[in-house]
């Protein structure tokens, strides 16, 4: 990993007020490299809320807004004012907020998935395509070195032609409606249609698995045949999905998230099989790679080592042995991003507006799908 001669990149962030999972998570990301620092947010609508979270942060009080509307107005008029919007809200704010840093001459990086609908991320991909910015999508486990170094094995052929691609993201967290207690945030606006979305599991898991099974495959979603469940009663979105998948080339693959399987924990897994053998990667033991061949031993390579590619070279930190994980990965994607301001460049390694826009078509053809009776249903007209 370089250092950069460019000054860090200066940020906004929009949510991760007090109570935010995902919000800390982006920061300590961002500003893992010293590539991006932060100066500034509209971490709450609450007043009170948000100058704690300015505070905690070593952001200037003035520089604490409780509208981001404001932020963007005060922040373009600044000499040192902010370059970059980070996007941590619930699904409904992607939208007005990306649009607003956006037609204020800011670049944005947004937490997946895009919008809340797939209406709002055609609409999103036509503001992106007008700005002459860049927008970026934190798909995190697209971050992890043996996941890049599985693309660049299937990217060089090492496999033969794929035949089949298998992908599974499995949590318990949702088994019981912990929603209606109304004191779990995470779960209060992930299970509620108004702020997550159409989509529950689907749009909240299902959609990393649909995107890390493109991205290492190469290879591009056609069509989708569903089966959607809502198996807590008094939930409104789905909870467990099934979904059969036919890639460009006819080639098949299955699909399956779950956040009410009972036990487990963030099980995502992701296999690809090609004609000389197949590959095998998991979130749980994300510092290694499987590699199954159909005529030779299988092979575990290890993030760290020096035979690996560039691509996973470039996202490793430590040596091997030495763990990497979340933050590191996620950590991977800011440094690209900001990499990628600073050189006016369109980063291959982090998911943009057209990665986007398929994830809300998955979602969105996905429950289309699962509502006429598991019929296969066409995503092709939203082709990258």
């Amino acid at each position: 990993m370089s250092r950069s001669s460019h000054p860090p990149v200066r940020m906004a962030m929009v949510g991760g007020g007090p109570g935010a999972f995902i919000g800390p998570v982006h920061r300590m990301a961002a500003e893992l490299d010293a590539r991006i620092q932060l100066v500034a947010g509209a971490f709450s609508r609450d007043t009170e809320k948000c100058r704690a979270a300015a505070a905690l942060w070593d952001v200037a009080p003035d520089r604490a807004y409780a509208d981001y509307r404001d932020m963007m107005r005060a922040e373009a008029a600044r000499p040192d004012g902010a370059q970059l919007v980070a996007i941590v809200t619930p699904n409904h704010l992607h939208l007005p907020v990306a649009q607003a840093a956006l037609e204020a001459g800011l670049h944005v990086i947004s937490d997946k998935p895009a919008t809340a609908t797939l209406d709002e991320a055609l609409e999103l991909r036509r503001v992106v395509e007008g700005s002459g910015r860049l927008f970026g999508l934190t798909y995190t486990y697209t971050g992890y070195p043996m996941v890049r170094e599985a693309r660049e094995i299937v990217r060089r052929g090492d496999l033969g032609r794929i035949r089949k691609v298998v992908v599974e993201y499995s949590q318990g967290w949702l088994s019981e409606p912990i929603e209606q207690a109304g004191d779990n945030k995470q779960a209060g606006w992930r299970t509620d249609p108004t702020e997550s979305g159409a989509g529950g599991c689907s749009g909240d898991i299902g959609v990393h698995a649909f995107n890390i099974a493109e991205f290492v495959s190469g290879l591009q979603v056609e069509r989708v045949c569903a089966d959607l469940s809502t198996v807590v009663p008094g939930r409104a979105l789905d909870d467990d999905c099934n979904v059969l998948l036919r890639f460009q080339g006819d080639v098949p693959g299955v699909l399956v998230a779950s956040q009410i399987a009972a036990g487990d924990r963030n099980g995502l897994r992701l296999r690809v099989y090609g004609e000389k053998g197949g590959l095998d990667w998991s979130h749980e033991s994300p510092n290694t790679l499987t590699l199954n061949w159909l005529s030779a031993p299988t092979q575990t390579l290890h993030a760290g080592s020096g035979y690996l590619s560039d691509a996973a070279v470039a996202a490793t930190r430590l040596p091997t042995g030495h763990p990497e994980g979340f933050i590191e990965a996620f950590g991977n994607i800011y440094r690209d991003f900001a990499e990628a301001i600073a050189t006016g460049t369109r980063p291959d390694t982090v998911p943009g507006i057209l990665a986007g826009v398929r994830g809300m078509a998955f979602i969105d053809r996905a429950i289309l799908s699962s509502r006429e009776g598991s019929t296969w249903v066409s995503l092709q007209e939203f082709a990258a």
